[in-house]
């Protein structure tokens, strides 16, 4: 009887968990304007929508140089440039793609040595609205002193408050909420970044992922 009480007490805090994050994840975007950072980067997904997000904040002056982390071997530059018309000049001189990292944890190392390399001390971090939390702990951990504002980019599927109700959304926000602790795990094992507020504004005002 104690057993069953146990893991009936375990599920419910899972539970819990699991509907905090998903509105942690819809109170991602939309995105407010964020302040400029040393740089910017975007992790690669299932869609060029990071990319093009990450593109136009440079535009704006957002950042001095954006880093598009975990690109494909087999994509070249020039496709990726195709995915931001009007945006040559400005990929040419100012974007800098990373082809070593296939999962979130490579993206973050790549990430880290990247700013290190660059001598940045903070960066907007732009991906997908369910990846931001992963995404963000992997980052401190690899590299607990940069400062870090993310800018999600929307999944309109997951916008909706009832999301649980279909089981393609309510995979998606499971398994990353399932990913997302795996991660937060190995961050406190290895006495890797809190979940600190520092500059990221938390709420707002593909290969890696």
């Amino acid at each position: 009887m104690k057993f069953l009480t146990f893991i009936a007490i375990i599920v419910v805090i899972w539970l819990v968990g699991l509907f905090a994050f998903a509105d942690r994840v819809r109170g991602y975007t939309p995105a407010a304007e964020p302040a400029r950072a040393d740089a910017i980067v975007a992790l690669t997904g299932p869609s060029a929508e990071r990319v093009n997000a990450a593109i136009r904040l440079l535009e704006q002056d957002k950042g001095a140089r954006v880093l598009i982390s975990g690109v494909n071997r087999e994509v070249r530059r020039q496709e990726l440039r195709a995915l931001t018309p009007g945006s040559t000049k400005l990929f040419n001189c100012c974007v800098d793609l990373g082809f070593e990292a296939e999962d979130t944890v490579g993206n973050a190392q790549e990430i880290a040595a990247w700013a290190d390399a660059k001598g940045y001390d903070s960066l907007i971090v732009v991906t997908s609205d369910y990846h931001m939390p992963r995404a963000l702990t992997e980052i401190r951990a690899a590299s607990p002193e940069l400062a870090l504002t993310p800018y999600a980019v929307e999944t309109p599927s997951l916008d909706d408050s009832g999301w649980w109700r279909a089981a393609v959304t309510a995979r998606r926000m499971t398994l990353e909420y399932m990913k997302y602790l795996a991660a937060l795990g190995r961050a406190v094992v290895n006495g890797g970044a809190s979940e600190r507020p520092a500059a990221e504004a938390d709420a707002p005002a593909g290969k890696a992922a």
